[in-house]
């Protein structure tokens, strides 16, 4: 049986922008054509999207590395060259998506998706380039590269209702009678390792059950499976807390259950809820923990018909859980950064900087000058200085080494 992935890294990357095109028109009889080199295609994007098909992160876990395909280069006549395809990764309803920046999106509900390496812009050709102070341009700009991140997926189930309990509580035996699901029955702690789901079909509503691995004290600060699996009640409607019979003190693991879901989330506690009383056919005098318990036996199939009918009732009372996709937007990149690297050694990175340093002719004077009031005016000497750059010392950009010389000197 395929084993249930509710966790997974992965690196991505979009794809790199194509080169713009650098070519003159040349035809018979039309002197001075002119440029016509055409704008590189942009290159593809890595998205996330929920399929109501997929229901763990199995398949993304088993391949790792997505990479979108690269834009194409433009071409003369003024041609642009074609888009990269993006990779559309489905994921399971109820993933949420980080980077190493942070939070990136929470994807929840049908074709909710999220962008989470974008690819690079493509360079303009010499067509595209051409103004009024140089009308024939003889160089074109490279494409971008595209992200790179490394992004953290974890599901956390969407269902309705969440069984939660202490390890060997009955839970599994609970979701097999009151729904179709088969999970693995034993008779030891800790037979679930991973979170099983169970639809209750009864021709008028359709409730998704979740079994939660069992939690123990402590689950809530990281102890034994709790603190993994407790995400995974976060969005059920309605709980049940599941209780052994035969336990030695059944209503100190009510408490210790109520007590660790709290402390997780105070949210939680709060929600609809009933306590569900196994294997009554264990014990001579039903344990009394809670007023309105439920006792059931999942091998003989007592109060499973009463559970189910109130399940439903609490599942229909309870309000709808809010459910909407969120993506995190975030404020425009720095257009460049600037560190030290060494003695009298700084690096600039970034991808406006870089492209002009690329495109550039260091060989003529008049595009180092240009180039030099470019990186003037969009500051870098200013943040060089604040870094403590000095006279002399060396800068490297886009693997380019060039001499700090301040403004006001010669």
């Amino acid at each position: 049986m395929a084993t249930f992935v509710d966790e997974a890294v992965i690196e991505v990357r979009g794809g790199r922008g194509g080169d713009g095109a650098a070519s003159f028109r040349r035809e018979a009889h039309v002197p001075r054509g002119g440029p016509d080199g055409g704008d590189g295609g942009k290159g593809g994007d890595v998205i996330l999207e929920v399929s109501s098909d997929v229901y763990d992160l199995s398949w993304i876990a088993m391949h790792p590395h997505q990479q979108a395909p690269d834009g194409q280069p433009g071409r003369s006549a003024k041609r642009r060259g074609a888009d990269g395809d993006d990779v559309v990764l489905r994921v399971p309803d109820g993933t949420v998506v980080a980077d190493e920046r942070g939070p990136v999106a929470d994807l929840v509900g049908p074709d909710a998706r999220a962008v989470v390496a974008r690819g690079g812009r493509g360079g303009r050709g010499n067509a595209s380039l051409a103004s009024a102070r140089d009308r024939a341009p003889r160089t074109a700009e490279a494409g971008e590269p595209g992200e790179e991140h490394r992004v953290e997926l974890e599901l956390r189930l969407v269902a309705d209702i969440g069984l939660v309990g202490l390890p060997n509580a009955g839970k599994s035996t609970l979701l097999s009678r009151l729904t179709a699901a088969r999970p693995k029955v034993a008779d030891y702690p800790f037979t679930t390792l991973a979170p099983n789901l169970g639809v209750a079909d009864d021709g008028e509503r359709r409730l998704v059950l979740a079994d939660v691995p069992g939690l123990i004290e402590g689950a809530s600060e990281g102890k034994g499976l709790g603190h993994r699996f407790l995400r995974h009640v976060s969005r059920c409607r309605v709980l049940a807390y599941v209780i052994d019979a035969s336990s030695p003190d059944p209503a100190a693991d009510v408490a210790t259950v109520r007590a660790e879901v709290e402390a997780y989330d105070p949210d939680l506690a709060r929600r609809p809820s009933v306590v569900v009383v196994t294997k009554a056919d264990l014990v001579e005098a039903p344990p009394r923990v809670d007023p309105d318990q439920i006792m059931v036996s999942g091998i003989t199939g007592e109060g499973i018909e009463g559970l189910a009918e109130r399940l439903t009732s609490l599942a229909a009372a309870a309000p709808p859980p809010e459910r909407r996709a969120t993506v995190v937007l975030r404020p425009g990149r720095e257009a460049f950064t600037v560190r030290k690297v060494g003695a009298g050694r700084y690096r600039v990175e970034g991808r406006t900087v870089e492209r002009w340093v690329r495109d550039a002719d260091l060989e003529d004077p008049r595009e180092v000058v240009e180039l030099q009031g470019r990186l003037r005016r969009l500051g870098v000497e200013r943040r060089l200085e604040g870094e403590g750059a000095r006279r002399g010392d060396e800068v490297v950009i886009a693997g380019r080494p060039f001499e700090y010389i301040p403004e006001d000197e010669p």
